[in-house]
């Protein structure tokens, strides 16, 4: 079997405006969102990663979305954001990944989904992990927290969804947004205290 190009493994986490729980996991994107629009915002710490000979341990990127009233009906709205602190062939080979140009999950989003696509911006993009909330801050662009939903028989671990088509992980854990702001790519979004929909898992993404 041929060596992939490029490999990903950390960790991820999500907001959306969206109530808590998002239609789009439960319905495999065919229901319709909870509000006019979905603002979506993926961030991806890697841990493990490499593009050729380039290593990507340490960085970070993101993907931000807005789609119409239904996710399955594609026209979305797509653009990235890679961790400033990459020398310039890691931003190059991040870019590449993070704008699906180089394969993988982003790709397959991109050409099933996105019309409109709003380029690659670079920015210090922060990842925190403590218990089972997630937080980021990416400077002039994003932010938001979220709290793991605790199963009740195991409050230190949070509820999950299994065999999603979750483009991060099949399995996500579920998660509420203490709040969601977004002010990039010509997206507006601030939400706080509302509960909006957020989700957290490993990922490991190859092509």
């Amino acid at each position: 079997m041929a060596q992939p190009s490029w490999q990903l493994s950390g960790e991820f986490m999500e907001s959306c405006n969206c109530d808590y729980l998002c239609p789009c996991i439960y319905t495999n994107s065919k229901g319709a969102v909870t509000q006019d629009r979905c603002t979506s915002v993926h961030v991806y710490r890697i841990d493990q990663g490499r593009s050729g000979d380039t290593p990507l341990d340490g960085l970070g990127f993101a993907l931000v979305f807005n789609t119409g009233k239904v996710m399955a009906d594609g026209n979305w709205i797509f653009a990235c954001i890679v961790d400033e602190r990459a020398n310039e062939a890691q931003r190059k080979a991040l870019a590449a990944i993070a704008s699906g140009e180089a394969g993988g999950p982003p790709a397959d989003i991109r050409d099933t989904f996105v019309s409109d696509f709003r380029g690659v911006a670079f920015r210090p993009i922060a990842f925190r992990i403590d218990g089972l909330t997630r937080s980021t801050d990416i400077a002039d662009a994003l932010s938001f927290t979220i709290d793991g939903v605790p199963a009740t028989a195991a409050p230190d671990t949070p509820l999950y969804m299994d065999n999603t088509e979750h483009p991060a992980n099949p399995r996500v854990a579920l998660a509420t947004a203490r709040e969601t702001h977004v002010h990039v790519f010509g997206l507006d979004l601030d939400m706080v205290g509302a509960g909006n929909n957020g989700h957290f898992a490993p990922f490991s993404w190859a092509a």
